[in-house]
């Protein structure tokens, strides 16, 4: 009799433990980037390719995460996080 209550109580908790929520947290850690918002709570000054340049009549942007691995992810999910196309997503100072 204990045996079936422990049984029943397994069987009962167990579509508790399997609820999963997404967020933007959970979106930027498998490298989904909807935009440069939530790229940046990962990498406030952007990520580019290695060796990348920043393209701008101004200072260039050189603080940014360099990392040509992390760059292609990021782009596969979303071409449009670097428009000016000079190899750096989310480019800022």
């Amino acid at each position: 009799m204990l045996k079936k209550s422990v049984i029943s109580a397994a069987i009962l908790a167990m579509p508790l433990s399997v609820v999963v929520v997404t967020s933007p947290a959970a979106d930027a850690a498998s490298g989904i980037y909807r935009n440069c918002t939530a790229l940046h709570h990962k990498w406030k000054h952007g990520v580019g390719r290695a060796g990348a340049h920043d393209k701008t009549s101004g200072t260039p942007v050189t603080n940014f995460f360099h990392s040509t691995k992390q760059y292609r992810i990021a782009m596969n999910k979303n071409r449009g996080l670097d428009r000016d196309k000079d190899g750096i997503a989310c480019e800022s100072r």
